[in-house]
């Protein structure tokens, strides 16, 4: 406990450099707890802003509506346009990196035209031994600063943090974009993204805990717990799920048995 106080220090030394700043906000446990960080320290020199897209379910936007008025932070939507960038859309093991260059570029606009002076991005320390393509954009980008990072925080540490401060997300299941569940080489579109949203939405009403629809073309593979698996074991069930995907334009549906865990995705690029 000592050590997590420690590096909270460090968080408030860093913040506080800062002569004002944006959050990138997902409304996720990392920029939840740094927005409210950065309110505590910074006050009206805080300004959270969520760029959003077809990326972006509309229950994570709606949630950082939510998220941003409880802790009593400024909060922007700004639209933008990943599908525009055809490095993005065509879907390489670098996709991460352009989605976080044109995200975050955009975000830095705003903040420049607006007279912030720094934007923050959420990276925590357990980002740096995953397999993370967007890291590198945010360091290509001008005055855009990772604190978490810096100042060591883990993942856990944030939670445990966030739970001690009350904030909503300190037990949110880890979330990741809608582009992050179509295949790598398989092209990103705008309606392959809502075949995605919808699948998902419907499947968390049968299944609690995590639930991804891995896109693969014409395939839906989904993802759960491994300890909610057993909730497809009914026919009646199953039966729904592959009629309502049917319905939303694949071919096939599978269940993976593994269940569901973080980057399986990449399991490709090995």
């Amino acid at each position: 406990m000592e050590i997590v106080q420690q590096k909270l220090i460090r968080l408030n030394e860093l913040l506080q450099n800062f002569e004002s700043v944006v959050i990138g906000f997902s409304g996720g446990v990392d920029s939840t707890f740094l927005a409210a960080a950065a309110a505590k320290i910074l006050g009206e020199k805080a300004v959270a802003v969520t760029a959003y897209s077809p990326t972006l379910p509309e229950s994570e936007k709606q949630e950082t509506v939510k998220f941003a008025k409880r802790i009593g932070i400024r909060h922007v939507l700004l639209a933008i346009n990943e599908l525009g960038d055809e490095n993005f859309v065509v879907n390489n093991a670098q996709r991460c990196y352009f989605c976080k260059k044109t995200r975050f570029s955009e975000i830095a606009r705003w903040a420049n035209n607006t007279g912030y002076d720094w934007v923050l991005e959420g990276s925590n320390a357990d980002d740096a031994e995953d397999f993370r393509p967007g890291m590198k954009a945010v360091e290509e980008l001008n005055k855009v600063a990772s604190p978490l990072l810096e100042a060591g925080l883990t993942k856990n540490e944030i939670r445990q943090l966030s739970k001690e401060w009350g904030l909503p997300t300190w037990d949110k299941p880890s979330a990741a974009c809608l582009s992050s569940r179509v295949a790598y080489g398989e092209k990103i579109t705008a309606e392959r993204l809502s075949q995605i949203e919808q699948a998902e939405e419907f499947i968390k009403r049968i299944c609690p805990g995590q639930v991804r629809v891995r896109h693969h073309g014409n395939l839906a593979r989904i993802e759960v717990d491994a300890n909610q698996i057993h909730q497809f074991s009914q026919i009646e069930v199953r039966q729904k799920v592959v009629e309502q995907l049917k319905n939303l334009g694949f071919t096939f549906v599978t269940l993976d048995l593994t269940g569901y865990y973080t980057g399986s995705m990449n399991a490709a690029l090995k």
